[in-house]
């Protein structure tokens, strides 16, 4: 086996601590005794290590959210990098097709909110597309470029005179796909990696091993493959769960059991099928991945990948975790690629939706106007964005006054009770709130 350096905190079963107390965050402790037990296996110790230990007695000073989750994550790098797929796994969404001077435009956008690697395509698709991709290398972008490629011959040759930085090579790793998809064995897999590996060296690429359907592999025959790949020279491997299927703690699991084993790069690319993408993706950052992928909108196959603004402002406030990605301007990329996919943003998609940041409940707006953060969990400035309050069936009387406020009329508090009757109705009856002129009439009707 290729054992990576046992100084990892997790492997060598050390404290985890914080400058000023020793302990392990209640997380980490529920997630190593979560590890399923495999005789022999570095998982089996690494979940008696934490067992033993914090079973014996050991007593825990109590911590808050964020001091737990900022001890758990000082076993991680202090910047994850997060590879985009936006212009190859975005695309690949049914129906979705950008030209070329929009891929440039998305691109463009990325880059200058300092997304650090973009996949920018697929070169075996043909001359087009790889006429696309060396487009985007001439704009001299500071984010380094992947293509996406089989792991096989032709694919390969087709990134011979690209000006890109890595190669992801991809290739099934589960029984299903080996035998059932390429008809090949295990045996054959290893193989290719073995010579695949070296021959995208040759060409000056450095490589990515895609894990096609990693989270159906088998565990013992995935740690082989990743070993593999780092003896033929591979700089990263893809953990790719390409059919959407798992959820935090497997993945936690599973990308722990291969931090443990080898000194790669290990990335996380997650697909949404449950729902859970951006949830698998932080899982699999917390186990010590030091790539992950993402989509602008999680746009993608099927029901698509982690969106890109979750995952940066999830990093940034759960984990506080440095991308180097900074989205006050994301507005002007949200909207370039839902215009180019021909995806509207759903109106309540978090962080990037119309109604992510739109308030109506009188509760809630009374505490906003008191203070923002009573009702705030991300500023949305942060974004390029502020709040917006509308009137609706759930108003209450401090909102209506603000809203005559601004239309230069001042109620008094008896005043905002009697119109609220009228705009609830109103609002029940059309399906949305009123405008200005209307709000007017209810004066109107009010004082005439």
């Amino acid at each position: 086996m290729v054992h990576k350096n046992p100084a990892h905190p997790y492997q060598a079963c050390g404290e985890i601590s914080s400058p000023t107390r020793p302990y392990v965050g209640f997380a980490t402790i529920v997630y190593a005794l979560l590890l399923p037990v495999a005789p022999q296996s570095n998982q089996h110790r690494l979940s008696n290590c934490f067992f033993n230990k914090y079973n014996a007695g050991t007593a825990l000073a109590p911590v808050t959210l964020t001091e737990q989750n900022m001890i758990t994550m000082q076993v991680l790098k202090d910047k994850i990098i997060i590879d985009d797929t936006t212009l190859r796994d975005g695309e690949q969404s049914a129906g979705v097709a950008f030209s070329r001077e929009e891929k440039l435009a998305i691109a463009i956008h990325l880059d200058a909110l300092g997304v650090p690697e973009l996949e920018v395509g697929i070169p075996a698709m043909g001359r087009e597309e790889q006429e696309t991709i060396q487009a985007i290398a001439d704009l001299d972008l500071d984010a380094r470029l992947i293509a996406w490629c089989r792991m096989a011959d032709y694919d390969l040759q087709q990134c011979r005179y690209l000006n890109i930085d890595m190669v992801d090579l991809s290739i099934p790793v589960s029984d299903q796909q080996i035998r059932h998809k390429l008809g090949h064995s295990r045996q054959w897999v290893l193989s290719e990696i073995k010579r695949q590996v070296p021959l995208a060296q040759d060409m000056g690429l450095e490589v990515c091993v895609g894990g096609e359907d990693a989270s159906r592999a088998d565990p013992d025959f995935l740690a082989e493959v990743v070993e593999i790949a780092q003896r033929a020279g591979a700089r990263r491997f893809r953990f790719a769960d390409t059919v959407g299927i798992m959820e935090p703690f497997s993945v936690y699991e599973r990308i722990q059991y291969l931090r443990s084993m080898v000194d790669l790069e290990l990335e996380m690319h997650a697909h949404d099928d449950f729902g859970m993408a951006t949830a698998n993706t932080l899982a699999a950052v917390r186990a010590g991945a030091s790539h992950v992928n993402t989509t602008v909108h999680g746009l993608g196959e099927r029901a698509g990948n982690a969106p890109l603004e979750e995952v940066v402002m999830s990093l940034k406030h759960l984990y506080h975790v440095n991308t180097g990605i900074e989205l006050q301007n994301f507005s002007a990329l949200s909207k370039q690629v839902a215009d180019a996919s021909g995806r509207p943003v759903g109106w309540q998609k978090s962080l990037a939706g119309d109604g992510a940041f739109t308030h109506e409940a009188g509760i809630h707006v009374d505490g906003l106007l008191k203070d923002p953060r009573n009702y705030q969990g991300v500023d949305p400035s942060e974004l390029g964005r502020q709040h917006s309050l509308v009137l609706g069936k759930h108003s209450g009387t401090r909102s209506l006054m603000h809203a005559y406020k601004h239309l230069g009329m001042d109620l008094n508090r008896q005043q905002a009770s009697r119109i609220l009757d009228r705009l609830r109705k109103f609002t029940t009856r059309f399906k949305r709130s009123p405008e200005d002129g209307e709000l007017r009439r209810f004066y109107e009707e009010l004082t005439g």
